[in-house]
């Protein structure tokens, strides 16, 4: 008989595409009410087309996908979805990547898709108890320069956009490439973080850090193999967003059994877990949780101690960050 599912902790989903979450389902609705022809010609094979060998063939579905996605009431029903499925799975504050780029290169503009966004997302704790924020990613295997050209163009939104990112195939595309993006960005008030250290080396985890000033390291996995690293991470508390799920169907790590997120914690890292792509991986937050906590031996004091480190992790303001802290408290001494 297998143990019962531990109860949802509320946390922060700190890495989380908002593209990821696109489930067949939704893609197949979007692409009839706008007309576009899928690669794969029904749900079933859609969905037999989210198995993946590694990032490359990843994004070339995630890419094909995001073509359905075209008016601003495809990106209000995209949000609505993930907040809902959030919502259940105990998340009661998620700062959510966008990737503009991937909309913009294709003709679609910016306003569609940050006020479709906006719109669900600007009304998040009063329909679905939890607050939502967006940070954009640039899209490292593209120009830098256009990355620094979208930064000025995400004024109007700062109320919701709190930050940038970068993502998007990560091995031959180091951090020192957006140093002028991030500086700008860093202008503009900008928090700031980053994809490295999944698939690229440690040295990209250090590029992060000292090129691009970042604030949080998203995965930073590798981070493991350099122990003057995980020294710095541990001495300056530096967060690490951790996706399981997402590093096992990606092939980041061969099974759930050999991932480092128990050593990082043992080394007294900031790790989180988060669910990066769910609608691709298999999971969402709780799930990866779950999956994970079973497979490496995690018990009740260390899925508290991710819950606490999600809140702290995040860009909320102290004040709310102790209002969560105060909630996980209280939902791990009931349960």
């Amino acid at each position: 008989m297998s143990s019962p599912v531990p109860a949802a902790l509320p946390t922060a989903e700190l890495h989380l595409h908002i593209e990821g979450t696109l489930e067949p389902e939704l893609a197949v609705e979007l692409a009839r009410r706008n007309r576009v022809r899928l690669p794969h010609p029904d749900l079933a094979s859609l969905r037999r087309a989210y198995s993946f060998s590694d990032l490359p063939s990843f994004l070339d579905l995630y890419y094909e996908l995001s073509e359905v996605l075209q008016q601003p009431q495809d990106f209000t029903d995209l949000a609505e979805a993930y907040l809902t499925r959030a919502a259940a799975q105990g998340v009661r504050h998620a700062e959510v990547f966008v990737d503009p780029q991937a909309h913009t290169s294709r003709g679609v503009p910016l306003e569609v898709v940050l006020d479709g966004l906006a719109e669900a997302f600007r009304t998040a704790e009063e329909r679905h108890g939890l607050s939502a924020r967006l940070i954009a990613c640039f899209l490292r295997d593209r120009d830098p320069a256009e990355a620094e050209a979208l930064v000025p163009r995400l004024r109007p939104w700062h109320d919701l956009v709190i930050g940038v990112g970068l993502d998007s195939a990560e091995v031959g595309f180091p951090p020192e490439l957006f140093r002028r993006a991030y500086a700008l960005a860093a202008d503009e008030g900008l928090h700031r973080v980053a994809h490295a250290g999944e698939e690229g080396p440690p040295g990209y985890v250090l590029g992060a850090l000292d090129a691009l000033g970042v604030e949080r390291v998203d995965h930073g996995i590798r981070s493991i193999e350099d122990p003057a690293l995980v020294a710095r991470l541990r001495e300056e508390q530096v967060p690490l967003t951790v996706c399981p799920l997402s590093n096992v169907a990606l092939r980041a790590v061969p099974d759930l059994a050999a991932h480092p997120l128990r050593a990082m914690l043992d080394d007294g890292l900031l790790v989180t877990v988060n669910s990066d792509d769910p609608a691709y991986f298999g999971g969402y937050l709780h799930d990866n949780t779950v999956a994970v906590s079973r497979a490496l031996g995690l018990g009740a004091a260390e899925r508290r101690s991710l819950a606490e480190h999600s809140f702290r992790a995040s860009f909320l303001p102290e004040a709310d960050k102790q209002r969560h802290l105060a909630a996980v408290a209280t939902a791990a001494e009931a349960g």
